[in-house]
């Protein structure tokens, strides 16, 4: 599949049932792209389809089957939306948290391989149910490990608001937790 340049040719990115729950649609959404006018699509198609259904039917399906609705924050990002936000985020603006573009392949970028030549994708998402059941001072630490326990991901990133979290499947996963919530830093398995 070649990278959309028509509106046709986006939906049709679009319609890509990822999963059982999840359309290639549901992950291009981002608020740096609506507010700059920059185009959220993948270079490589393939690339990015195949990720992201791992990503989906191994990482969110049970997370959500499990907990209930989840809601996607930000998942796909495009080389240049994320290297965009990085700029951002480096001159200190506020709401612009992108990590570097060769950080995020096979991550946020998900049509980027690493530099060890390795597909990943990753999703910042929310679980309501879990936040309205558990707000307590480092809670997410409950999220946390059944993670660990239960799915195949390779990293998450845990942030204070409404305990979301970013989480990643890669083809060599890490199997690393770590957290800007308190408290902050590598998680530990109790």
């Amino acid at each position: 599949m070649k990278s959309p340049k028509t509106v046709a040719a986006l939906t049709e990115i679009g319609r890509v049932r990822l999963s059982r729950s999840f359309f290639m649609r549901d992950m291009l959404y981002s608020e740096i792209a609506q507010v700059h006018g920059l185009l959220n699509v993948p270079d490589d198609p393939d690339v990015a389809i195949a990720a992201g259904r791992r990503l989906c039917e191994e990482l969110l399906e049970p997370l959500q089957d499990h907990w209930g609705r989840i809601a996607i924050r930000s998942a796909y990002r495009s080389r240049e939306v994320n290297g965009f936000g990085n700029r951002m985020q480096k001159e200190g603006k506020a709401g612009y948290t992108c990590a570097s573009n060769e950080a995020n392949a096979a991550a946020h970028i998900w049509d980027m391989r690493d530099a060890d030549g390795c597909m990943g994708a990753m999703a910042c998402v929310v679980v309501p149910a879990f936040w309205d059941a558990h707000q307590g001072k480092g809670d997410w630490q409950i999220m946390a490990e059944w993670i660990d326990r239960n799915l195949p991901y390779s990293s998450a990133w845990f942030f204070p608001t409404y305990w979301a979290f970013n989480i990643g499947w890669h083809e060599r996963p890490q199997r690393r937790i770590d957290s800007y919530a308190e408290p902050k830093g590598r998680w530990r398995k109790p």
